[in-house]
């Protein structure tokens, strides 16, 4: 890439705790996020030269839209910063980040807030659900069910299956693994949560089908959140890295991106690939976009991934479309153990969607968050072990917006 960009700091919110029983709202998750970010980088307000908020359903959770300018609302140190919001359904801010990288290459600005902000949990889970089909064709997806995403990423799993052949078993290792990672993140909504072994099996009772080809397990969880990173570039960088006796080589970046987009309807997109070796050819494009940028020859020069896996069948998805295994051969990086904390190429070691949580447009900034803590060695409990170079891949409804970075440290 042209001009460098680096990550000086972030934070993240607890994603168990519900901000609507504390009297609180989605504005207090921005001062909360862009605070902490702040303290994070050890950086004054001042610091911030534009800001960029990414966001999915807050008009419909809240009635509250314009939440570029709710950061100096909260912050009003901020006054005055030019700030704007992004909405990507559950790549908002991942499309946040791009738009700040954009800014700093161009030289406009060298020092952003990203911000990725969702508040979920204020309304019953049935209408937070209504309202989170707004990221697919209302009215045209042509999928009868009552819960549209699990409906349509079982979709997902039944054309892996026509395809390829699919056992169920991998699905629920998948969910198991990371609902098991998620134990060890102080931030997860799931980390208290204990499972009877058969939760992670077909058992009607303890791992209900919710839509055909999605059971209770399979899902991730729709949940309260923030996530903040400040961005900046090398001139900012290289005084920010000084000021702290350190080399600029020294300081996390973004390596390489990646950003693709496809039709609204799900069956547009799986009728398009017909005759393709991958499901979704341009989710493959954009992690190899995203690798071509960060000079990364194979899959295997990752240190781990953070990937979107609002249900099982999207990691699923994901292991091959990265390249971990030929097309439609996913199951294999399962069955040996490679994606498992520990193992060669961990994935999701923060516990992911499913463990972790969803807040939808806080996921992409969050994901964003856990590659620079796990190449500095910040990741706590989680941490993999020598991590140098990390990689996310952040989607946006049935993979119609699609991001992708890399995150490393090369000094």
């Amino acid at each position: 890439m042209s001009t460098a960009t680096y990550v000086l700091g972030g934070y993240q919110s607890d994603f168990a705790k519900v901000w609507s029983r504390n009297g609180e709202d989605i504005s207090d998750m921005v001062r909360a996020a862009t605070l902490g970010a702040l303290s994070d980088a050890q950086l004054d307000p001042e610091a911030i030269e534009t800001i960029h908020v990414g966001n999915a359903f807050a008009e419909l959770q809240r009635g509250q839209a314009h939440l570029g300018s709710m950061v100096a609302q909260m912050v009003p140190e901020l006054w005055g910063v030019p700030a704007m919001r992004h909405e990507g359904a559950c790549a908002s801010s991942s499309l946040a980040a791009l738009a700040a990288m954009a800014e700093i290459e161009a030289g406009r600005y060298d020092c952003a807030l990203v911000l990725g902000v969702e508040e979920l949990k204020n309304l019953s889970g049935d209408q937070s659900s209504v309202n989170q089909n707004a990221a697919a064709w209302q009215g045209h997806e042509d999928i009868d069910c009552r819960f549209m995403w699990p409906a349509a990423f079982g979709l997902m799993a039944q054309e892996y299956e026509r395809r390829y052949g699919l056992k169920r078993k991998y699905l629920n290792r998948i969910a198991e693994i990371n609902f098991g990672n998620a134990k060890r993140n102080p931030n997860a909504q799931t980390r208290k949560w204990n499972f009877e072994p058969a939760a992670f099996s077909d058992d009607d009772v303890l791992n209900p089908l919710i839509e055909p080809g999605t059971r209770r397990q399979d899902c991730g969880q729709i949940t309260d959140g923030a996530a903040a990173v400040i961005l900046a570039g090398p001139r900012f960088a290289a005084n920010y890295a000084a000021r702290r006796g350190l080399r600029l080589e020294q300081l996390p970046r973004i390596l390489g991106w990646g950003h693709r987009n496809a039709p609204l309807r799900l069956r547009d997109k799986l009728a398009h690939s017909a005759g393709n070796d991958y499901v979704f050819p341009h989710v493959r494009q954009t992690i190899t976009d995203a690798f071509a940028r960060a000079g990364l020859d194979d899959v295997m020069q990752l240190d781990g991934i953070e990937t979107h896996d609002c249900f099982t069948t999207t990691e699923y998805m994901a292991i091959d479309h990265f390249g971990i295994t030929p097309p439609g051969q996913s199951w294999q990086a399962v069955e040996s153990g490679l994606i498992e904390f520990g193992s060669k190429l961990p994935i999701n070691p923060s516990g992911g969607l499913i463990g972790l949580g969803h807040p939808v447009g806080a996921t992409g900034a969050r994901m964003l968050l856990d590659a620079t803590r796990q190449v500095t060695n910040q990741a706590g409990a989680y941490q993999v072990d020598g991590a140098r170079t990390f990689a996310t891949l952040n989607i946006g409804g049935s993979c119609a917006t699609v991001c992708s970075f890399v995150v490393g440290v090369r000094g």
